[in-house]
């Protein structure tokens, strides 16, 4: 009756009858399972309810001290909440803003006497451009109305001109147009006031603006409609013809836990965040939502007030694997 009693104890603690034969076995049968049994199958029992933040038996961990963090450009910060963006890449050119773009033709035919303006001559509202001598002998000037740079030019002295030929083109720079191409697939996620960057490569800087305009038609032959920034171009760095990509934000979420796309590292073949505890850092485990560009929702593994490696997580990860080579803890 007492080997019968004990069995049904044990084992309504949770044990195998596996691991009773083993215990029975190390005491003679009297003393019920061994001490490290039951702090495994105490373990086994609270299993689920280890906490993220906890140090499991047998984790490793490295412990680096700040100097080294900042030689290797390894950043730590603090988690918490953050938005993600989905967006979409859109082919683009930049344009003279129509609004602000002058074509310039004589008022009666003629023949061009003076011609006082040359491409990319910045012009001022009410400067003479030409002298136009008309058919009655009588000479007129030919001014622009606004003030800009002079873009195009079909005009020379001696030359015919009438008042159904432009002889000028002036625009004003200090603001262009980026027209993106919308296809088919994209037309129900593309909406005024979404933000969008522009960007050139080639070493120019990027720069934001939201859609003022997307067009009401598509076009017969692209099949696509126009999303329009209006650009802010105060050093002149974006010039009319120039092809960009427009990165347009059509979803936004704030969520709870986001981290960079820099803090993910892969340890045995599972993605993992360098949280820092206690004994140092250690590759937590996590479990990804949404992501964009540059953050990823982090669901589990890291929670908010948590302090983990944003960025450099590499050479932590790098140090773990000597730790192991060597047989023992990565300090």
């Amino acid at each position: 009756m007492r080997m019968v009693s004990k069995i049904v104890r044990v084992a309504a603690l949770g044990v195998s009858l596996a691991a009773l034969c083993v215990g029975l076995l190390a005491c003679g049968g009297d003393e019920g399972p061994p001490e490290g049994a039951r702090e495994k199958a105490h373990g086994d029992e609270r299993g689920e309810e280890t906490h993220a933040g906890e140090k499991e038996e047998g984790e490793e961990t490295v412990r680096l001290e700040p100097e080294v963090l900042a030689e290797f450009g390894i950043e730590v910060t603090t988690a918490g909440p953050g938005p993600i963006e989905r967006t979409i890449a859109l082919p683009a050119e930049v344009r003279a803003n129509q609004d602000r773009l002058a074509h310039i033709a004589p008022r009666f035919a003629g023949i061009v006497r003076e011609v006082r303006a040359g491409i990319g001559d910045a012009v001022k509202a009410g400067q003479v451009l030409a002298i136009v001598e008309s058919e009655s002998l009588a000479p007129y000037p030919l001014k622009t109305q606004i003030d800009g740079v002079v873009i195009a030019k079909h005009i020379t002295v001696g030359e015919p001109v009438s008042s159904d030929r432009d002889c000028f083109t002036v625009a004003d720079p200090r603001d262009v147009w980026v027209d993106a191409s919308v296809y088919q697939n994209h037309l129900r996620d593309v909406r005024l006031g979404q933000p969008a960057l522009i960007s050139a490569g080639h070493g120019l800087e990027e720069a934001r603006g939201t859609i003022s305009y997307v067009s009401p038609v598509v076009d017969e032959e692209t099949r696509t409609a126009t999303a329009r920034v209006v650009l802010p171009n105060p050093d002149g760095v974006w010039r009319p013809g120039l092809f960009v990509t427009a990165r347009i934000a059509v979803e936004r979420a704030e969520v709870p836990v986001a981290a960079p796309l820099t803090a993910l590292e892969v340890v045995e073949g599972a993605t993992v965040i360098f949280v820092e505890g206690e004994h140092g850092f250690a590759p937590r485990p996590v479990t990804l939502g949404r992501r964009d560009d540059a953050r990823v929702e982090v669901l589990t593994g890291l929670a908010a007030g948590e302090r983990y490696v944003a960025k450099g997580g590499f050479t932590l990860k790098a140090e773990l694997a000597r730790g192991e080579m060597s047989g023992g803890h990565a300090h």
